[in-house]
């Protein structure tokens, strides 16, 4: 893709970074030996050194600050740990009264309390326990409390409705919260540190953006705290005042490299304004690290930056850099480079890294090569050591400032910065590290010890992201912050080597296998990563490559393409002048000569078993992966599928036929013995029925394509396939990939045309044993008719059908998340997915922000060519469905109420593009039936009657999807067992089910089952055999003889 025309084409040499982004851990980790930050000497003496850092730790009297002591006692591994996030996390947003005593009463009457009190020697953590164990110290302690806590606490529990134990409890979490932050205003934590003597760098708490709104909030937020810290500096410099850190995805919604151009418009010009400030009072004005996906993006505005010459000789602009990223060196090496290249002095705080959890899922979610971080502590450990000394080296162009907790890590850094005479800073986070330190302190009273609190403001609403991330990265039993006070951790344990430890392991987490080898019984599918330039750039060459070739689609029966009828241009559903290529119809002789020929030869296939049908399946998997560039330009052009959507949709095709050759074979290879009497064997057989026809939709049409023919042929069918109208020419690639794999061509026939012809043909054929169809409800009802009335066996008919999806969110959810959740699960794919959400269900009491912030997400949604990588949404799939929308909101606009429509671009009227829309209506069950498109429907629903609401939505009769966001189980139970839905999906989207990991699938008018993608999804492609042999006929049972 090109690069925005204004940026200066230097910026572009920073996608660079992404070579290694997906590194293999033990080539990344064998470099690093290579490097050794530290020889033998150095490391026995670092060792040593931070051996008594430990021992004078655990000496003082302080010891453990607040915010250690917690984590301590209450980390995420713990159900108490659980259960005070979700308090804290959701019960001072929550507005109403009922939501709240719920809330309270399942966290606190669910928990051990007991077993942590008395376990710290920190007073506030002892207080909170008591103070979440009996509700507050309104709660006089009597004696059945201290003989029998637990049945004390179920009592408590159970009166928590009472409003001044509500409160009391409000207040526990309330005062909790605080000892987290400095102050709940600049203002506040600036009264603070310099009461206290701390220097700090201000973290100003809040999420990520999701609206315009939001970004100007959070600008005025970092602006009104850069002028505070700025008026107090009194000249100090960077070095040694305040200074302030930037998240910058708090100041836009689109902080993402495939919106580079929005970036430079609208993020940069914050950024910069901000970044002038802090150059006007010579404070230091740190760009946070977050998501390694921003990383190449994040120093192209820091190169920008540097550069700017309204900024003058200013010195106090830095970074944070993660060490537990693999391209941790070369970051530094290259910001070095832009240093002197710049002539601006820049300020690099290293860190361990906050989202190591993240990175992991990511990676595996969407099928990446490797992870971007380090899979165990000790190699990112020693990526540390090595980052320092690069950075250390860098001085004086570098003013290096490091992040840690790790008494052996601290020793390194200090003997390394006295080696090369550099003066460097040290960082802790705000309640941690403070026993630590002040051991440093002592041990290098001769020594220039620098050391600034990265130190939290704002109120308890805006906690409990940063306190997870701190839980997340310090909570767990094998971090630094666990183990430094603990008595029964020896010192020299504490301060061990990592180096050592590598070099005794250098491989990755033996539990934490790369993404392609995460289920063991099978390969997870392969993707692409559009926040790397390359692979924007590899799509670019497909599109270019599939805009030159002519495709053609018709029947290709045994292999070979015929003639067929009534061609058609396939045009571009974005742009309909665009043709992509031509398809023509089977004639009924097509489909004969294609059922006779499938029936021959699928008797063979049978037979082979499911051991070497498996071989077949596993081959297409693997062309799928292999043509997938192609593919998914093929699927931009033809079915309007944005790049993400078209790889998920590839992968899913892929995890298809090796999920299925899995199954087959587990159940198709050999028979299954049946325990029965001594004297006979019992044994049951499946094999497969004959020749299926598989139907399948426009919406996903190489995923649900090739999964349906992969089912059929894995329980040992032939298949005759017809894929729907709009989109034929990916089904003959499909086909042809088949074929290429090596399956008998035979065996696999395409006959595309139009349902009431081809279609109808082949349900109604005699020489057809079974229909698999996913598409409309009221279809799939005349298909089953059609079946029914045939005359001869009565064969299976497998439907996935229509949803009428719902989401139900209490005033526990987190109103970012919702945003994000009902956002992707609304008009992701332009709303073209079965499981798509049709009605959101919002409680009153937090309607209106909800609504708000769902308007502005949808703002900043890019709706255009679905084949660019920035664009979200793309159009509708054909003229038909983009009148059928219009005329529902030309009802919605008479009977309900439009609160949003997003804007079209320019030249919106050569396609299908369709407005995403968003409306209030007045009922629950406003909806009749589906519809099929990018609106997104709102009920506000008082939570009292939230019976009734849920079940005028069931009693429609769908039940594909449901969603619940929600803090509270009892809640998400409710709902489900309110609502009838084959997927259920709690605080999380509802799309996107996952093949052999969320089988997918309905019940009612959304579908007959089994569920596609499941352990149960071949039984209805199959014919069962049991065999009962008596062997006592033959002369008796050998096994009981034998005894």
């Amino acid at each position: 893709m090109t690069t925005p025309a204004f940026m200066p084409s230097s910026l572009a040499a920073w996608d660079g970074l992404d070579t290694h982004k997906f590194r293999d851990e033990r080539e990344a980790v064998a470099a690093n030996l290579a490097r050794m930050p530290l020889d033998a000497n150095e490391r026995a003496d670092v060792v040593a050194e931070a051996t008594a850092l430990v021992e004078h730790a655990r000496r003082s009297q302080k010891k453990q600050g607040v915010v250690e002591s917690f984590l301590q006692q209450f980390s995420l591994g713990t159900r108490e740990g659980l259960a005070l996030m979700c308090l804290a996390e959701a019960l001072l947003r929550v507005p109403d009264e009922e939501t709240r005593d719920r809330l309270i009463a399942e966290k606190i009457g669910s928990a051990d309390w007991a077993s942590h009190l008395g376990q710290s020697d920190s007073l506030f953590v002892n207080a909170s326990t008591w103070g979440l164990m009996l509700t507050g110290k309104l709660v006089d302690v009597d004696d059945e409390a201290r003989t029998d806590l637990p049945g004390f606490l179920k009592r408590i529990a159970g009166r928590l409705g009472e409003p001044v134990i509500r409160q009391a409890v409000a207040t526990a979490v309330k005062i909790m919260g605080e000892q987290f932050v400095v102050g709940r205003t600049i203002q506040a934590a600036l009264k603070r540190s310099n009461k206290e003597g701390w220097l700090c760098s201000f973290d100003m708490l809040g999420e990520g953006a999701r609206t315009m709104a939001d970004a100007d909030r959070y600008e005025k937020i970092y602006a009104d705290a850069i002028e505070a810290v700025g008026k107090t500096s009194k000249g100090q410099g960077p070095e040694h005042g305040h200074g302030v850190s930037v998240k910058l995805s708090a100041l836009s919604p689109r902080y993402e490299a495939t919106h580079e151009d929005d970036v430079w418009a609208t993020l940069y010009p914050r950024i910069l304004r901000l970044a002038q400030i802090a150059a006007k009072y010579d404070i230091n004005y740190t760009m946070d690290a977050e998501e390694a996906d921003r990383l190449a993006l994040s120093l192209k505005l820091l190169d920008r930056l540097a550069h700017e010459p309204s900024l003058g000789g200013w010195t106090g602009l830095g970074l944070a850099v993660q060490a537990y990223q693999k391209r941790g060196l070369e970051t530094i090496e290259r910001v070095a480079d832009l240093a002197r290249r710049s002539g601006r002095r820049l300020m690099v705080r290293l860190v361990k890294g906050a989202y190591w959890d993240t990175e992991i899922k990511r990676a595996q979610v969407f099928g990446r090569t490797d992870y971007p971080v380090y899979t165990t502590k000790a190699a990112t450990d020693l990526n540390y050591l090595v980052c320092a000394k690069a950075m250390i080296e860098a001085a004086p162009a570098i003013y290096s400032q490091f992040a840690s907790h790790n008494a052996h890590t601290l020793a390194a850094v200090r003997r390394m910065a006295r080696d090369h005479g550099v003066v460097v800073e040290h960082q802790r986070l705000h309640g941690m590290g403070e026993a630590l330190y002040d051991a440093a302190h002592e041990a290098w009273a001769d020594e220039t010890v620098i050391v600034r609190a990265y130190a939290p403001v704002g109120g308890h609403e805006e906690l409990l992201p940063y306190l997870v991330r701190r839980l997340l990265e310090n909570g767990a039993n094998s971090s630094f912050v666990h183990a430094l006070l603990d008595e029964r951790v020896p010192a020299s344990a504490v301060a061990a080597d990592p180096i050592s430890l590598v070099e005794q392991s250098p491989d990755r987490h033996p539990k934490i296998p790369v993404p392609k080898d995460m289920y063991g019984d099978r390969q997870n599918s392969l993707g692409r990563d559009y926040s790397q330039a390359a692979d924007r750039e590899a799509h670019a060459k497909a599109l270019e490559l599939v805009d030159r070739e002519k495709l053609t689609s018709g029947p290709i029966i045994g292999g070979k393409l015929r003639a067929g009828i009534d061609a058609q241009d396939v045009t571009n559903p974005f742009d309909r002048s665009q043709v992509l290529g031509h398809v023509s119809e089977a004639e009924p002789a097509d489909i004969d000569s294609a059922v006779q020929a499938a029936a021959e030869a699928q008797v063979k296939w049978d037979r082979q078993g499911g051991a070497k049908r498996a071989i077949v399946l596993r081959a297409m998997a693997d062309a799928l992966e292999g043509d997938l560039d192609r593919l998914v330009a093929l699927l931009s052009r033809e079915a309007g599928k944005t790049p993400n959507d078209g790889v998920a949709e590839v992968r899913e095709a892929a995890d298809f036929c090796r999920y299925y050759a899995l199954l087959a074979e587990r159940d198709f290879t050999a028979a299954e013995t049946l325990k029965g009497p001594t004297g006979e064997t019992n044994q049951l057989f499946l094999h497969g029925r004959g020749v299926f026809a598989c139907i399948s939709p426009w919406n996903f049409p190489l995923a649900i394509f090739t999964g349906q023919i992969a089912a059929a042929l894995a329980a040992g069918n032939a298949v005759l396939a017809k894929p729907a109208e709009q989109t034929p020419l990916i089904a003959a690639e499909a086909v042809r990939l088949y074929h290429s794999a090596g399956l008998n061509p035979v065996l696999l026939a395409l006959v595309p045309g139009r349902g009431e012809t081809v279609g109808a043909t082949l349900v109604t054929h005699p020489g057809i044993d079974g229909v698999a169809f996913t598409g409309g409800t009221d279809t799939a009802a005349a298909i089953n008719r059609s079946i029914a009335a045939r005359p001869g066996a009565i064969i299976p008919f497998i439907a996935e059908t229509g949803g009428l999806n719902g989401m139900f969110i209490d005033t526990t959810a987190l109103k970012e998340q919702v945003i994000d959740d009902v956002i992707q699960s609304a008009f992701g794919s332009a709303g073209q997915r079965c499981s798509a959400l049709r009605v959101l269900y919002v409680p009153k009491d937090s309607a209106d922000a909800l609504i708000e912030g769902l308007k502005g997400a949808l703002a900043v949604q890019a709706v255009g060519d679905p084949a660019d990588p920035k664009t979200d949404i793309g159009p509708v799939i054909d003229p038909e469905s983009r009148r059928a929308l219009e005329a529902h909101v030309e009802r919605l606009s008479r009977e309900a109420e439009i609160v949003a429509r997003a804007a079209l671009p320019m030249g919106s009227e050569k396609g299908d593009l369709f407005a995403p829309t968003i409306a209030e209506i007045p009922t629950p069950d406003f909806l009749e039936r589906e519809v099929f498109g990018p609106v997104l429907h709102v009920y506000r629903y008082d939570p009292s009657e939230l019976k009734t609401v849920a079940g005028k939505l069931a009693a429609r009769g769908y039940g594909l999807t449901l969603g619940v966001h929600s803090r509270i189980e009892a809640f998400a139970d409710e709902v489900m067992s309110l609502v009838p839905a084959g997927n259920v999906y709690v605080n999380r989207s509802i799309t996107g089910a996952v093949v052999g990991v969320q089988p997918f699938g309905g019940e009612g008018l959304s579908g007959t089952g089994p569920k596609a993608g499941g352990p149960n999804s071949l039984i209805r492609y199959a014919a069962e055999k049991a065999v009962s042999i008596n062997i006592a006929a033959q002369g008796g049972d050998p096994a009981l003889l034998s005894l």
